[in-house]
């Protein structure tokens, strides 16, 4: 049965119900602005004037953010089906492209972009340069089903039907020091030498701490008098000689600055998941992409 549209009663912009569904999803004008690539005031405009068009408040200004009223609340879910619905059909348009010249965005951890994925980049550009690489990088997933990515380097696999995924390896996370730091501060042989060692802390809620406790290290919070949130940083302190760091053997065996901290104590294991929404999979320009990837990331 063909669905009738009664395009009378559509009686606003549907560019304004965007402005709409951002401002609520990020709590504040500004924030919105910047996830839309507009000013503030470009987007005040917007929402302003779909309030107008439908005659009703959606927002309260609280302070420097936004709260919805109920009105807001009641039309929420509709603009977030209205989202998603243009996300499909973005996907879909997405997927029937058959050039080759273009970008395509992948997204990836800071340690794989600025440790592993270098010479797969460089090597990408000289087997097909029409294509142009936008790399995102973030220690957070990027969300593909609202194309903040064509393609993910992840170490879980989606739960999402709407994406694939393919395994590549298990890549396992050791510990390192410099020899320099070794030579100072070891020899590291038995986990209780690591009880004074100082560690590079790779984040603030203290997971990585519960992780190493696991892996039977006599270590607490004064083990770690220097913590960041970027892999990057942590193994330039590593390479510094600042203390052991933790990260995938792949980058670690292949420094010759450092040297492993207990060899013998088993590693994180965690595995290398490529990821792509299954609609533009068909796309031959980001198949060519997630192929050349799965290929050299192996």
């Amino acid at each position: 049965m063909r669905f009738s549209m009664d395009w009378k009663n559509v009686a606003f912009d549907w560019t304004r119900a965007r402005a709409f569904l951002a401002t609520a999803e990020e709590g504040s004008l500004s924030a919105a602005a910047r996830a839309l690539g507009l000013t503030q005031p470009t987007l005040g405009r917007q929402v302003d004037l779909l309030e107008s068009e439908l005659g009703v408040a959606l927002f309260e200004r609280v302070g420097r953010g936004v709260t919805l009223t109920p009105a807001g609340h009641a039309l929420l879910p509709h603009a977030r089906a209205m989202g998603e619905a243009a996300a499909r059909l973005s996907m879909t348009a997405f997927g029937q492209n058959d050039a080759m010249e273009g970008p395509v965005v992948i997204s990836s951890s800071d340690a794989y972009a600025g440790l592993i994925l270098p010479p797969i980049l460089d090597a990408l550009h000289e087997t097909e340069p029409r294509i142009t690489v936008d790399l995102v990088v973030s220690n957070s997933a990027s969300d593909l089903l609202r194309r903040e990515a064509d393609i993910a380097i992840r170490s879980f696999e989606p739960k999402e039907p709407e994406l694939i995924a393919k395994r590549l390896r298990m890549a396992h996370a050791r510990l390192y020091a410099s020899r320099d730091f070794v030579a100072r501060k070891g020899p590291f042989e038995r986990p209780d030498d690591l009880r004074d060692a100082r560690f590079i802390g790779i984040d603030n809620s203290g997971v990585m701490l519960d992780v190493l406790r696991q892996m039977g290290l006599p270590i607490s919070e004064r083990n770690m008098p220097i913590r960041c949130e970027n892999f990057l940083v942590m193994w330039a302190m590593v390479l510094r000689g600042m203390g052991i760091g933790i990260i995938d053997d792949r980058i670690g065996d292949a420094e010759p600055q450092v040297e492993r901290v207990l060899p013998d104590l088993p590693p994180l294991s965690f595995p290398v998941y490529l990821v792509a929404h299954r609609e533009i999979h068909q796309n031959r320009r980001l198949r060519f992409v997630y192929d050349f990837l799965a290929e050299r990331l192996r």
